[in-house]
């Protein structure tokens, strides 16, 4: 486990397009791009996956995040971009299984090319991407202070808090926390060179 920060792209960014398959059942399979969720107030955009000790920690927080804000002005979808030949329980398979399991009432997409998780200058699951309703990047930070190592509640409420402010159509604070987990698994373990 190599603990990794997420990059925090600059605030203001377009969120970059994507049309990746969805794993969980619960919405039929198919296709999920960006345009899906015109309209909507605002979109969160996860990058997660079904092994890594830090998404296990705060999964639950997770689904319960989904169930709180179903019927909210928000998008909401979750991404995996892990190499699944290296790490065969991030396969479609058992993304979909996960997405049952925990009871994930959104969207679960397999980025198999790994190209959408470099557009969006993922480096970690999880790693959260809060866009406005001009699809503008305004929180880019944690799901919590929840870590593998401590007992903090997987409340969610550092996430919470931005989405809450972008529902209301008020300005998210730009004081914002980096997420930390387990480094995406790249293929050859060639990271993107944002990595630096």
């Amino acid at each position: 486990m190599v603990d990794t920060p997420s990059t925090m792209p600059e605030l203001g960014n377009m969120a970059p397009d994507f049309s990746l398959p969805n794993t969980n059942p619960g919405f039929g399979g198919g296709t999920v791009s960006l345009s899906d969720f015109d309209g909507k107030k605002g979109l969160l955009v996860m990058f997660i996956c079904n092994h890594c000790p830090f998404v296990k920690r705060i999964r639950e927080g997770l689904a319960q995040l989904g169930r709180d804000y179903q019927d909210k002005d928000l998008g909401i979808v979750a991404i995996c971009a892990n190499d699944q030949e290296t790490y065969p329980n991030d396969g479609p398979e058992n993304m979909a299984e996960e997405a049952r399991n925990h009871g994930y009432v959104f969207p679960y997409l397999h980025d198999d090319s790994q190209t959408t998780a470099k557009a969006y200058r993922a480096a970690c699951t999880p790693d959260f991407f809060l866009y406005d309703h001009d699809r503008k990047l305004v929180y880019r930070g944690q799901f919590d202070a929840a870590r593998p190592s401590n007992d903090v509640p997987a409340t969610g409420e550092d996430l919470r808090r931005a989405i809450d402010q972008v529902l209301a159509g008020k300005e998210v604070p730009e004081d914002q926390t980096p997420s930390m987990g387990c480094n995406i698994k790249w293929k050859d373990g060639n990271a993107p060179d944002y990595f630096g």
